[in-house]
């Protein structure tokens, strides 16, 4: 279904239309949500605040950037405000990573995903955010500007620098393992 079909039966109160939004961009907002909130019953409270806002919000949708990309700035506006309130400055992944999208999966491409994604989460926030949106999510720099409001050249050079940090923490990580040997 293309995304004004979606919006417009959405608006028209179609419930099969809200959960078929909420099922293609759950994963997304998951892993927005992920980036700033460590507790689960925060997290998951707070994915199902960002698609009552998103369903509230959709009349104001204009079509001016793709879907996905204003609903993940509203989910990424939301976890901010909220780890800003708790105060929160630790950022976990754990299986709620893996529990969306991963049903074809092997146990071993599991088992990988989440040991990448455990060495990614030693980032600082900022780098797991515009990795996550660029290598996951697929966003284009455009759009993750759109998303986190930092410039173009912040979000390039994050991305860089994030990809730097992981390749010194993968090869310490590989050090440790040869060293067990």
């Amino acid at each position: 279904m293309l995304e004004k079909e979606l919006v417009r039966q959405v608006l028209s109160g179609s419930d099969s239309a809200i959960r078929l939004l909420i099922s293609k961009y759950e994963r997304l907002v998951v892993h927005m949500v992920a980036r700033a909130v460590s507790n689960d019953m925060d997290r998951e409270e707070l994915c199902q605040d960002v698609f009552v806002k998103v369903i509230d919000k959709l009349n104001t949708f204009h079509f001016d950037s793709k879907l996905s990309t204003w609903i993940a700035t509203i989910a990424y506006r939301m976890a901010v405000n909220f780890a800003k309130k708790k105060k929160m400055d630790q950022v976990g992944l754990d299986e709620v990573e893996f529990r969306i999208g991963d049903e074809s999966k092997t146990t071993e491409e599991i088992d990988m995903k989440r040991f990448i994604l455990k060495l990614v989460d030693q980032l600082p926030v900022n780098y797991k955010t515009v990795l996550t949106l660029f290598y996951l999510d697929g966003f284009s720099y455009p759009e993750i500007v759109e998303v986190t409001g930092m410039p173009e050249g912040t979000v390039k050079n994050y991305i860089h620098r994030a990809r730097q940090k992981l390749k010194k923490i993968v090869e310490e990580q590989a050090r440790k393992e040869v060293a067990l040997l």
